[in-house]
């Protein structure tokens, strides 16, 4: 490599710079005071694991994002992590191993072998929250609802778009209408492309009967507002017990996030069908105009405790916050400094009086710069300490 491009850093990898590093930061004592606020308790997971604890239970999508090296001590394969909600799941299953409700938060970088999308970053700032021990709608409720009170504590004053599903619909259908397995994979497949024709090619050469096809060609049209749902379960009503089940919670969970967020946009989409591989119930997204992808997302994942020899129900979400603090409105503080002289021109007495102010100024929480002999003076003091009548005094800087 030239010295030209030495410091050219990986594609999808990018250095935070002021102020927007002291931006970030402000958000995330933000997030986690929020986060806290709410009863749930800050983790930290380490930043590698052995491949075999790291990826259990998580499917493919997670395998193929996970960076693998080899520990040098005892030649085994480990994963810088590309997700922490399996990370979680663990310590909740070993670590803590809490039978009652655990309520549990983090903030950590995450990297990916690829960025999840166009718009997205190969090293993340990952924030979210994840509750256990809970089935019901009144955790799916609290989850969603501190989700979107995150987005509104960092600034996020575009319009907010709710995106809910629920997974156990298409299980449902699949299960009671007897999809054979081949075509159940490439039908997930193409309804991940929203590809309703090619859908519909496929439902009409399926070994079914004619009923059967009619009803599972509704899935991919039932998106909208609200009112998709009762049309939902006057089509799948009779399908079976655990579809008309998972329709009737997504309508009671849609109505009582309403409930709360009446600014909030709601759009159901019963074919979305997003960690499909972990997700259980029900899956979310929350969207905004001002940036093409979903910018904060989770859902319900009850069965990824098993892998770790301990069920429990589980949901939670996760937020890059960098992407948050691109469309934050927070305005930016830029610290006001204070200047102090240069020591060498001062006194023994001066200078120990001058120590004392600047430490008590510092734990006041003010930004206190000293002026080094041979350099130019701070551009961004906008107040500087003075010696007058035996104490340092605050004044202007002219």
């Amino acid at each position: 490599m030239s010295r030209v491009n030495r410091w050219l850093l990986p594609d999808g990898v990018k250095e935070v710079l002021p102020p927007e590093a002291a931006r970030i930061e402000s958000l995330r004592r933000t997030v986690v005071d929020l986060y806290q606020a709410w009863g749930y308790n800050l983790v930290m997971p380490p930043l590698i694991e052995y491949i075999d604890s790291l990826l259990i239970g998580t499917g493919d999508d997670l395998d193929l994002a996970t960076f693998k090296v080899i520990d040098q001590k005892t030649g085994r394969t480990m994963g810088i992590r590309a997700d922490i909600t399996p990370q979680v799941a663990r310590i909740d299953a070993h670590s803590i191993a809490c039978d009652g409700i655990n309520r549990l938060c983090y903030s950590n970088t995450v990297l990916h072998t690829s960025a999840a999308n166009p718009l997205a970053s190969r090293s993340p700032l990952q924030v979210g929250a994840e509750l256990y021990g809970h089935a019901g709608i009144d955790s799916d409720l609290e989850v969603i609802s501190l989700m979107i009170e995150t987005l509104i504590s960092v600034g996020i004053k575009h319009p907010i778009t709710l995106d809910l599903g629920h997974v156990g619909i298409y299980r449902g259908l699949i299960e009671a209408i007897g999809v054979a397995d081949d075509d159940e994979k490439e039908l997930f497949n193409l309804l991940q492309s929203k590809a309703v024709a090619d859908i519909d090619q496929l439902i009409a050469a399926m070994d079914l009967t004619d009923e059967a096809k009619i009803i599972l060609s509704q899935l991919p049209r039932l998106y909208g507002e609200t009112t998709v749902l009762p049309k939902a379960e006057e089509i799948f009503g009779n399908v079976s017990a655990q579809v008309s089940a998972a329709i009737r919670y997504l309508r009671e969970l849609a109505e009582a996030v309403k409930a709360r967020f009446p600014q909030v946009t709601l759009y159901i989409d019963l074919a979305e069908l997003r960690g499909y591989e972990y997700h259980t119930g029900v899956v979310f997204a929350a969207l905004t105009p001002a940036f093409g992808q979903a910018i904060a997302n989770g859902g319900r994942y009850d069965d990824i405790g098993s892998v770790f020899g301990r069920a429990r129900p589980a949901t939670g979400f996760s937020a890059d916050l960098k992407v948050l603090s691109e469309l934050s409105e927070v305005p930016i503080k830029q610290a006001d400094a204070i200047l102090m002289p240069i020591e060498a021109e001062l006194t023994p007495t001066q200078r120990q009086s001058l120590w004392e102010m600047q430490s008590q100024l510092r734990q006041q929480g003010e930004c206190v710069l000293a002026q080094l002999s041979d350099s130019p003076v701070p551009a961004n003091c906008a107040r500087r300490l003075v010696w007058q009548d035996s104490v340092w005094t605050l004044v202007a800087t002219p």
